[in-house]
């Protein structure tokens, strides 16, 4: 995983719950490239079709909150977002995406200072975000252990990785 990240945005509001991100209608898929279809459905039912990998999520207050369900975070990893960055999350949702190696980033006030279709540029071992080389805002820090877990591509590749190593 690249610590700095340059990509598009995608702009949703406060209050994006996990059903807004995957709707509950949906869970009965398991795979992954079925999963992918549905990302953001609840928001954005078009979402798919303009999201690239490695492009960037912004939201306001609270996204992620409502239900644990793991599709959510599966759905915009697999989708290809490389980052979502946030005013705040829902705690569960946190959990899953970092557990799942979704990179998540808490920036007071970001959705007043991004718009859909933005390049921005977010360094996560500093939290600098930047829109047309300059400095617009600064989220969290990600502590190492959260990186070594999105390096791994998750919080059970790396359990497994270090386990082989203590066999080693």
């Amino acid at each position: 995983m690249n610590n700095i990240i340059e990509a598009n945005a995608f702009v949703f509001g406060n209050n994006i719950d996990t059903d807004q991100i995957y709707p509950g209608r949906f869970v009965e898929f398991t795979d992954t490239e079925d999963i992918k279809k549905y990302a953001m459905f609840g928001a954005d039912p078009e979402f798919t079709k303009k999201v690239k990998i490695g492009d960037i999520i912004v939201a306001g207050t609270n996204f992620g909150c409502g239900s644990s369900r793991e599709h959510a975070a599966i759905a915009l990893k697999s989708v290809g977002i490389s980052v979502v960055i946030a005013e705040s999350f829902g705690r569960i949702f946190y959990r899953n995406a970092i557990n799942l190696g979704l990179a998540l980033v808490v920036c007071p006030n970001i959705s007043q200072k991004i718009n859909t279709n933005d390049k921005v540029k977010i360094d996560l071992e500093t939290g600098n975000i930047m829109k047309n080389n300059l400095l617009i805002a600064k989220g969290d820090t990600i502590s190492e252990y959260v990186m070594d877990i999105l390096r791994s591509g998750g919080i059970k590749p790396m359990i497994k990785k270090q386990l082989e190593m203590q066999k080693g």
